[in-house]
């Protein structure tokens, strides 16, 4: 199975956009970083972001650093501290990306889920590994 299809229940392919925003070549916001956002708000720490996301706490925390570097003010504002002291939060505009991206990537799903079920039911059938052809 591709990056590009999920199986639902019925084990049918089902097309899945992935929404990327890019200025020029750099990459600002996508379904990965969103998801780091949203973890990041929910549990206050960029290594606990980083583990539900089975990342490294170098690649959360670098990601962070480059989302921060990207807009013209932190999106996470990070707390230093000993254990148990430290922490992270989105700043204001860091929710405000997180809920634009959020509602862009529903907008768009919105606007080619016609087009989507089209080219779904044009697909040639996936032989599963292990069924004989």
């Amino acid at each position: 199975m591709s990056d590009e299809t999920e199986r639902t229940d019925d084990a049918a392919p089902h097309l899945v956009p992935r929404l990327r925003i890019l200025f020029g070549d750099r990459r600002i916001v996508g379904p990965g970083r969103a998801d780091l956002l949203e973890h990041i708000r929910d549990t206050g720490s960029i290594a606990a972001a980083g583990r539900r996301m089975g990342m490294s706490y170098k690649r959360a925390w670098s990601l962070v650093e480059d989302l921060n570097r990207t807009f013209d003010a932190p999106l996470v504002a990070m707390h230093r501290g000993g254990a148990g002291q430290g922490g992270a939060a989105l700043t204001v505009l860091g929710a405000e990306v997180l809920a634009r991206y959020r509602h862009m990537q529903r907008e768009s799903d919105r606007a080619i889920a016609a087009d989507l079920e089209a080219l779904a039911a044009r697909l040639a059938p996936v032989d599963e590994p292990g069924s004989a052809a």
